[in-house]
């Protein structure tokens, strides 16, 4: 009898435990995730190698590279390069695009400014028909109202004299686009 009466009392303590266990199984809880964001508005630049021009390397992105090759005033220029001779100089051009994107931005247009890095007491550097400065003078403004998302062409101007002797000629402009 002594088992019954233990057998009773796990049947009993079980049939109290099982609506517990039910019970547990049926809970819940719930939470909320709060998430934020901040919108950046901005715009890109790229240089894009024009059909009638030398072939940048790095088209395409911000940082690119045009090569007019080997120039002289005797010497015919390279593909895709203009010379024009004056009495005491010669000058070398070819056209190039620059594309600018905007992402966010309510601005209806762009200003693009240019500006050589370095000072050139020799040579005389220009874009389309503006003479470039160099930094730090207020840079030489190109456009006032660009289109974003089209690819404006401009024209680089490179004007050696007679004088100058035979060197490698580097420079770099920096170019800096403003959403209006």
């Amino acid at each position: 009898m002594n088992n019954r009466a233990i057998l009773f009392a796990g049947l009993i303590t079980g049939l109290f435990l099982v609506p517990g266990l039910a019970l547990a199984q049926g809970q819940t809880s719930s939470g909320t995730l709060t998430v934020t964001a901040q919108v950046q508005s901005s715009i890109s630049l790229s240089f894009i190698t024009d059909t009638n021009g030398v072939a940048l390397v790095g088209a395409g992105t911000n940082v690119a590279t045009l090569n007019f090759g080997s120039v002289s005033q005797f010497i015919s220029p390279p593909a895709k390069v203009t010379e024009t001779i004056a009495a005491t100089s010669f000058t070398v051009s070819t056209p190039f695009d620059v594309a600018v994107v905007k992402s966010n931005v309510t601005s209806a247009n762009y200003t693009l400014t240019a500006e050589v890095q370095t000072a050139d007491p020799v040579n005389t550097w220009m874009i389309d028909t503006f003479p470039l400065t160099i930094v730090p003078a207020a840079a030489t403004s190109l456009t006032v109202t660009g289109v974003y998302g089209t690819d404006v062409v401009h024209t680089l101007y490179l004007t050696i004299p007679f004088s100058a002797g035979a060197s490698i000629i580097s420079n770099s402009i920096n170019f800096v686009a403003t959403a209006n």
